[in-house]
């Protein structure tokens, strides 16, 4: 079972992993987009009984890339925080306590929609945060998912997915990567909790679908 992918993408190698972030090598660099912490928090505050603990559980998956990859640096591709809301002390105070765990690591953000509702992320996080586009090395880094007019975008935003039909009524929703046109690659949300939008199937489309701790390239 392939854990990444190798892709290339303006003579810049990415692998992009099963556990829905890609590595980039060249960089020693995670990129994650979506992974909207304390979005359960936001949501609890509104009077909504959703679980609790989404905050660790996104954690943990970080950390075990982390273990996994040699990285300087983590770049988040938007929608870091989910909601003012999501301030909350006990998703703050974990945040912190993680930031401190991993202080050697580089942290950068790039705003995404969320982020401009909810506010930067707490200095105390140590997190650079930047507007798109970030042109990074021969790549557009963005949020939204929109073409640059001379490079390769890498964006998330959409969390997008993708709906595989078996026989007969078999069918199976999965998160995926999806390169539009060759230009644009769309990384899945990285964060529990996040939904997604169902992808048509399009030839112009690229898509990688994930899950079960495997990633694989549909033709």
């Amino acid at each position: 079972m392939p854990a990444y992918h190798s892709l290339i993408l303006a003579d810049v190698e990415l692998w992009l992993l099963a556990e829905k972030a890609i590595y980039w090598p060249a960089r020693r660099a995670l990129l994650v987009a979506d992974i909207h912490f304390g979005k359960a928090a936001a949501f609890r505050a509104l009077g909504q009984p959703v679980p609790h603990g989404t905050t660790a559980g996104n954690i943990a998956r970080l950390d075990s890339l982390l273990a996994r990859y040699d990285c300087q640096e983590i770049i988040f591709l938007g929608d870091f925080l989910h909601a003012p809301e999501s301030r909350a002390p006990l998703t703050l105070d974990t945040l912190e306590r993680w930031r401190e765990h991993q202080a050697h690591l580089r942290l950068l953000l790039i705003r995404g929609n969320h982020d401009r509702r909810a506010g930067d992320p707490p200095t105390a996080l140590g997190i650079d945060v930047v507007g798109e586009p970030l042109e990074l090395d021969g790549l557009s880094l963005q949020h939204e998912p929109d073409p640059h007019p001379r490079l390769p975008v890498l964006a998330g935003h959409i969390h997008p997915a993708f709906r595989l039909q078996g026989r007969g009524c078999q069918a199976l929703r999965l998160p995926c990567f999806c390169l539009e046109n060759d230009e644009v690659l769309i990384l899945p949300a990285f964060g529990d909790f996040t939904g997604g939008h169902l992808l048509a199937p399009d030839p112009a489309r690229r898509i990688f679908v994930v899950g079960d701790g495997g990633i694989w390239p549909l033709r």
